[in-house]
């Protein structure tokens, strides 16, 4: 690693929550931390499962002073916490958010943040639950927004790790994320709202579905308003959803044969 990051740099987490501390547990290896949440018992809380002194909690002002720094806040937050931090953030850093939607926190950061920064927006298309047994193989979306060094970042997840990268426009994310996010989230929470579902008698397709469902059903719920409410795609995805799940209930309560003509294709 070296050879990416030669000055050794440090990196500052705001926030401290679920993927905040699944963050700071893989790279703490790699880099000294400092970490900042309005809860400090979050931080002391992980503290012992990691590189005895490699995460350390600090006050905001010194971890806004580090090299790198990433914002795991919800996207609510977001804009407040650039207005606090920015005064504090040194010439050449880089600063980058890992939030499920991407144009909004880009356009923030780009409004609030001092020009002397280099700006990139990160989505980790997984979660605490999917990387139970490791990262490696895994997706994650790199936007770059200002400055060019997002490409040592993204060689860093790619051939430290072994994450499978895809860099793309804010804009570009947004709308594959209105699909993929935010149908697997819509749909996982009305499934959890029939809850107890059968686990005895089940096909290989509903195992699959549950355990989509799994993934996503202990989530915060702010990362469940993000992807339906803060991304400008999700709203038409989904209302595009609700009336084809209509359509089908009226062709469930119709005629037979059409039921049967719309399967077939």
């Amino acid at each position: 690693m070296p050879f990416l990051f030669p000055d050794h740099p440090t990196i500052g987490i705001f926030g401290f929550g679920a993927f905040g501390r699944l963050t700071a547990m893989h790279l703490a290896d790699h880099f000294p931390l400092l970490v900042h949440d309005i809860n400090p018992d979050a931080v002391s809380a992980c503290v012992s499962a990691v590189t005895p002194g490699n995460i350390r909690a600090a006050d905001s002002i010194n971890v806004a002073k580090c090299d790198i720094v990433i914002l795991a806040v919800p996207v609510t937050e977001m804009r407040a916490l650039i207005t606090r931090i920015s005064p504090h953030l040194r010439a050449g850093a880089i600063v980058l958010d890992v939030g499920s939607v991407k144009m909004e926190p880009a356009r923030a950061m780009l409004e609030g943040l001092p020009n002397h920064v280099d700006i990139i927006g990160t989505h980790p298309l997984f979660g605490p639950q999917s990387a139970r047994d490791g990262i490696a193989g895994l997706k994650i979306a790199i936007c770059p927004v200002r400055g060019r060094k997002f490409r040592r970042i993204a060689a860093f997840l790619r051939h430290v790790l072994r994450l499978k990268v895809f860099v793309v426009t804010p804009d570009e994310h947004d709308r594959e994320a209105a699909v993929v996010q935010g149908m697997t989230h819509l749909i996982a929470k009305v499934l959890v709202r029939m809850d107890p579902l059968p686990v005895r008698m089940t096909t290989a397709s509903f195992d699959l579905l549950l355990k989509a469902t799994e993934m996503v059903r202990y989530d915060a719920p702010s990362v469940f308003w993000a992807i339906e409410n803060a991304n400008p795609y999700a709203g038409a995805v989904r209302e595009q959803f609700f009336e084809l799940a209509m359509g089908v209930r009226d062709q469930l309560a119709g005629d037979k044969c059409a039921v049967v003509t719309v399967t077939a294709e």
